[in-house]
C-alpha cells in the first residue's frame, strides 16, 4: 500500500508539474504571437500610408495568390511532422525522428520545385490570373520563397514535436520584425505605388530566407540529421494530405464566398455592385476578423498541447490522454465564454471607434455567440489530428463547408450579408458536433457538461451586466471613454463571475509564484 501511495503521489506531482509547464509555455507562445500580430498590424498601417491604397492592393493581391500556393504546398506538414516526431520520440527511435524531418522536406520539394519552375516558365499563361501586370511582377519576387518557406514549415513542425517552443517563437518574431523593419526602410524610398509594392515583396522574401537559414542552423546544431526518408514518407503523406486538402479548400472556399456573396447581394437584394462589395467588405474585412480573435489563443494552445496529446496517445496513457483532452476542451470553452460578453457589450462601440462603421459593430454584437462552436471546432480538430484522425476531420470539414454555401445561397434574400456569418456558424456547429461525437468514442468518459453549464451561466450574467452598464454609460460618456470604462468594469465582473462558478483556478499561478520566490531565495543564499 505504501508503494501504491508513493506511486500515486509521484504521478500527481508529475501531472501538476506538466500542467504548470503547459500553462507557462502556452502563455509564452501567446505573448510572442500577440507581438507578431501587433507588428503586422502596425506594418499594414505604415504600408497604407507610404504606398497608398493602390500599392497596398497590388501587394495584397500578389500575396494572396502566393498564400494559396503555400497552403497547398505545406499547410498540413507542420502538424503531421510534429505528431510523427512525437511518435518516434515515444518509441525511442532517433533515426525515425530524422527520417520524419527528411520526409517532410522531400514532400514539400516534390510540389514546390516543379510549381515554381512551371510558373516562371509559363509567366504569360499564369499572368492571366492577374488583371494587373504589376501584381504578377510582385508575385514573381516572392515566388522563390515558396520553396524555402515550405522547408521552414517542416522545421517548425520539428520544433513543435521536440517541444522547442522558445526557439520557434523567437524565429517567428525575428522573421516578422525583419520584414517590418526592412520593409519600412525599402518602401520609404519608393518611386510610386508599384515600386513600393515590389520593395515590400523583397522584404517578405528576405524574411523567408532568414527564417529558413536560422531554423536549419538550429536543427543541425541540436543534432538533427538528414537520412533516408523512405520509412516515413508514406505515413507523412497519408496524414498531411487530408490536412493540406482541408486548409487549401478553406482558402478556395473563402475566394468563392468573396465572389458569390456580392453577386447574391446584387441579384437577390437589389444592391448596386459597389454597395454589395462594400457590404461584404464590412462583414468579411471588419466584423469577422474581430470575431476570430480567439483563434490566436486557440492556436497557441494547439501548438503546445499537440505533442503532449500525441505522446500520450502513442504510449497508451489513457488516463493522461483523457485529462489532456478535457483540459483542452475546457480551455477552449473558457476562452469563448469569457470573450462573448465583451464583444456583446462593446462590439457596437468597437466597430464605430476602430472602423467608423456602425454595421461592423452591429454584426460583432449580434453574432458573437458563434465563438463557442468556433473554438470547440478548432480545438477538437487539433486533438483529433494529434490522434491520427485527419481523414475524418477532412470529411467533417466538407460537411461544414457545404452548410456554409447552403446558408449563403438560401438566407441572403432573407437576412442579407448576415447569411455569411450564419454560414460560418452552421459550419462550426456541424464540425464541432461531429468532432465531439468521434472524440467521445476515442476517449470515453470525457466530462465537460457540468463545466459548460457553469460557464454558460457565468457568460449569460456577464452579458446582462455588460449590456446594462453600456446602456447607463451611453448617457454620460463619449464613445472612447465609454468603451474604456465599460471594458475595465466588465473584465472585472467576468473574471469574478467565472472564478466564483469555478470555471478556472488561480492555483497554477500561485504554485508558479511560490516556486519563483523559493528559487530567488535559494539564489540569494548561494
Amino acid at each position: 500500500m505504501a508503494a501504491l501511495r508513493t506511486y500515486s503521489v509521484r504521478g500527481t506531482c508529475r501531472i501538476l508539474l506538466m500542467s504548470t509547464s503547459i500553462y507557462k509555455t502556452t502563455a509564452q507562445v501567446t505573448i510572442f504571437s500577440t507581438i507578431e500580430k501587433t507588428l503586422s498590424f502596425i506594418y499594414r498601417i505604415a504600408l497604407s500610408r507610404m504606398i497608398g491604397a493602390e500599392g497596398l492592393g497590388i501587394y495584397q493581391i500578389a500575396l494572396s495568390v502566393f498564400s494559396v500556393l503555400l497552403t497547398a504546398a505545406s499547410s498540413g506538414v507542420p502538424v503531421t511532422v510534429s505528431r510523427l516526431i512525437t511518435k518516434q520520440n515515444a518509441l525511442g527511435n532517433t533515426a525515425g525522428r530524422s527520417a520524419v524531418v527528411t520526409a517532410g522536406i522531400v514532400s514539400t520539394l516534390i510540389f514546390t520545385v516543379p510549381a515554381v519552375a512551371l510558373i516562371f516558365g509559363g509567366q504569360r499563361i499564369f499572368g492571366l490570373l492577374f488583371s494587373d501586370r504589376r501584381c504578377l511582377e510582385v508575385f514573381l519576387i516572392i515566388l522563390p520563397g515558396l520553396i524555402i518557406t515550405s522547408i521552414y514549415s517542416v522545421m517548425r513542425g520539428a520544433f513543435w514535436g521536440d517541444r522547442q517552443f522558445m526557439p520557434y517563437s523567437l524565429i517567428e518574431l525575428a522573421e516578422d520584425a525583419l520584414m517590418v523593419g526592412l520593409g519600412c526602410i525599402l518602401v520609404a524610398g519608393a518611386a510610386g505605388a508599384a515600386d513600393g509594392a515590389r520593395r515590400a515583396a523583397i522584404a517578405v522574401f528576405v524574411s523567408y530566407v532568414f527564417s529558413f537559414i536560422v531554423s536549419l542552423l538550429w536543427y543541425f546544431k541540436k543534432g538533427g540529421r538528414l537520412v533516408n526518408p523512405k520509412s516515413q514518407l508514406k505515413p507523412l503523406l497519408s496524414s498531411s494530405l487530408p490536412v493540406t486538402a482541408m486548409r487549401t479548400s478553406t482558402s478556395l472556399l473563402n475566394s468563392l464566398v468573396a465572389v458569390l456573396m456580392p453577386f447574391l447581394l446584387v441579384k437577390m437584394c437589389g444592391l448596386t455592385d459597389s454597395e454589395a462589395v462594400s457590404l461584404y467588405g464590412v462583414a468579411a474585412g471588419m466584423a469577422v476578423p474581430i470575431l476570430f480573435i480567439p483563434s490566436s489563443l486557440i492556436g497557441s494552445i494547439a501548438v503546445v498541447l499537440a505533442p503532449e496529446l500525441s505522446e500520450n496517445f502513442y504510449k497508451n496513457r489513457t488516463d493522461m490522454l483523457k485529462q489532456d483532452v478535457e483540459k483542452s476542451l475546457k480551455a477552449a470553452i473558457l476562452i469563448a465564454l469569457t470573450i462573448i460578453p465583451v464583444l456583446f457589450a462593446l462590439g457596437q462601440s468597437v466597430g464605430e471607434v476602430l472602423f467608423g462603421e456602425s454595421l461592423s459593430g452591429e454584426i460583432v454584437k449580434n453574432c458573437c455567440f458563434i465563438l463557442l462552436p468556433m473554438c470547440l471546432s478548432m480545438i477538437t480538430n487539433t486533438i483529433l489530428n494529434s490522434m491520427n484522425r485527419e481523414k475524418e476531420t477532412l470529411i467533417y470539414y466538407f460537411c461544414g463547408a457545404a452548410a456554409t454555401l447552403i446558408c449563403i445561397a438560401a438566407l441572403t434574400p432573407l437576412i442579407g450579408v448576415y447569411s455569411y456569418v450564419a454560414g460560418l456558424a452552421a459550419s462550426f456547429v456541424i464540425t464541432a458536433a461531429l468532432n465531439m461525437r468521434l472524440l467521445k468514442k476515442l476517449c470515453p468518459g470525457i466530462k465537460i457538461a457540468g463545466y459548460s453549464a457553469r460557464g454558460i451561466f457565468a457568460c449569460a450574467m456577464s452579458c446582462a451586466f455588460g449590456h446594462m452598464l453600456m446602456g447607463i454609460l451611453e448617457n454620460y460618456l463619449m464613445p472612447l471613454p465609454r468603451l474604456t470604462v465599460c471594458g475595465v468594469l466588465l473584465a472585472a465582473f467576468v473574471a469574478t463571475a467565472f472564478l466564483l462558478l469555478k470555471t478556472y483556478s488561480l492555483e497554477p499561478a500561485k504554485h508558479a509564484l511560490k516556486r519563483r520566490i523559493a528559487s530567488r531565495k535559494a539564489r540569494q543564499k548561494n
